[in-house]
């Protein structure tokens, strides 16, 4: 790409949050009357509740001490609890395992973006030489290389079957390809004035909507290869765009300072969120649930938006991190027992990936291994394992053993070996975890 602008992949371009750590109180929408119904600005589409009840399962076992109980009472009840089952949740953990697995190598300039595909199968990777590659996300063995761009690759998404791969570039052009064949679509994108920035599928894979350095956001109609609307989004280029789960809503953000929400039928802007120090935002993600946005900010921030109540509401703030020049991407996961905890992976400036739990903002991991700017970081849609890539062209899989990093290592070792010509192989490193504060 062309050095006279700021440098793609994710192109050039401080703060004491003062929000309550406490945890977020209910909503008293929650304690609505039966009869009521609650009103939103925005349609909420309401996501079943999974924090567990703290009732009276730990209250019971308090001892009230009016009465002094016989020995033998004690221990008949000590055998009755031991015949029970043990309803405990087990613990939250406190860190993370993920291990070097894999580096894939076959880029020839820095990668800007890179994406898991929803069937997991798969990992694109979009790069500064004008290419992308489609490795096989278990072996790293590289099955295509798509060539077509003339410039840069910004921007990668997957249709949600995994069947269609879309690419935004800086020659303001948007490929569809078919990753089975490695072949393109007969007939790009074309629209934009400027840079494609970022690109996301809806839902339903009818719809593709991107963000451009022409400050615009597109709704294209992915069959007819036209462009549904047009949004005259920001005043400075958009840096992401996103669609919330059921695809009635956009999210976009810009260097503006600006992230906006938008109705995908009418295009009407619904919410314009700010932050007071106004730092250029250079990501944005959905929650899972649909209820929040995740927002990158070049002050070496990330920030969870709830957009829904008044004017949107910062709830959370996210640090640790180094991000004040480069346009960074990360993707939310989860961890625990049954995948019922969320936290939020990054890269930084540092050549670090940093994983925080979502609701206690603790670092649960930090990893090292990359030796330049970690500009995309990506999750597997079903299992533990994390992808990454930045100015130093290469490509890390990281694995969460369930005995540690022990068995990680042990697998790394394993894939030590070159893959149809592309080295594919493991530093072997003990995991570096942060302690806790």
């Amino acid at each position: 790409m062309a050095d006279t602008r700021s440098p793609s992949p994710k192109r050039l371009r401080d703060e004491d949050d003062g929000y309550d750590d406490a945890p977020p109180r209910k909503r008293s929408a929650s304690r609505t009357p039966p009869n009521a119904s609650p009103t939103y600005r925005i349609a909420e589409r309401p996501a079943r509740s999974y924090t567990r009840e703290e009732s009276g399962h730990y209250h019971s076992r308090r001892y009230s001490g009016s009465t002094p109980r016989s020995r033998s009472n004690s221990r008949s009840s000590s055998r009755r609890r031991s015949h029970s089952p043990d309803t405990t949740p087990p613990p939250k953990p406190t860190h993370l395992n993920y291990a070097p697995t894999l580096i894939l190598r076959g880029h020839k300039k820095p990668i800007s973006i890179i994406r898991f595909s929803p069937d997991g199968r798969l990992i694109a990777s979009g790069s500064a030489d004008c290419t992308i590659k489609l490795w096989n996300a278990n072996t790293g063995a590289l099955e295509h290389t798509l060539e077509g761009h003339l410039a840069g690759i910004s921007a990668l998404t997957w249709s949600p079957d995994s069947r269609i791969l879309a690419s935004g570039s800086d020659d303001k052009s948007i490929r569809l390809w078919d990753p089975q064949k490695g072949i393109a679509h007969p007939t790009p994108l074309l629209g934009h004035h400027n840079y494609v920035y970022s690109l996301c599928f809806s839902p339903k894979g009818n719809m593709l909507v991107s963000g451009s350095y022409d400050e615009a956001v597109f709704l294209w109609d992915v069959r007819a290869a036209r462009v549904m609307r047009s949004l005259p989004a920001h005043s400075d280029p958009v840096s992401s765009v996103d669609f919330v789960r059921d695809g009635t809503l956009i999210v976009s953000c810009s260097h503006d300072g600006l992230i906006r929400v938008w109705d995908t039928s009418t295009g009407q802007c619904l919410r314009t969120i700010v932050h007071e120090d106004n730092a250029p935002v250079t990501c944005v993600r959905f929650s899972p649930n649909g209820k929040y946005i995740l927002a990158w900010t070049l002050d070496s921030c990330i920030r969870l938006w709830n957009y829904i109540d008044g004017k949107g509401k910062c709830v959370k703030t996210y640090q640790a991190h180094v991000n004040k020049k480069y346009s960074l991407n990360g993707a939310f996961g989860t961890y625990g027992p049954a995948a019922q905890f969320a936290f939020i992976a990054s890269g930084d400036e540092d050549g670090n990936i940093l994983l925080w739990d979502v609701s206690s903002k603790n670092v649960l991991q930090k990893l090292d291994g990359h030796e330049d700017v970690v500009l995309s970081v990506d999750t597997h849609p079903s299992e533990r394992i994390l992808a990454s890539a930045g100015l130093d062209r290469t490509i890390r899989v990281w694995k969460a053993g369930d005995d540690g990093a022990h068995a990680s290592n042990a697998r790394a070792a394993e894939q030590d070996r070159p893959m149809n010509g592309i080295v594919a192989h493991a530093d072997i490193l003990p995991p570096n975890l942060f302690p806790e504060d």
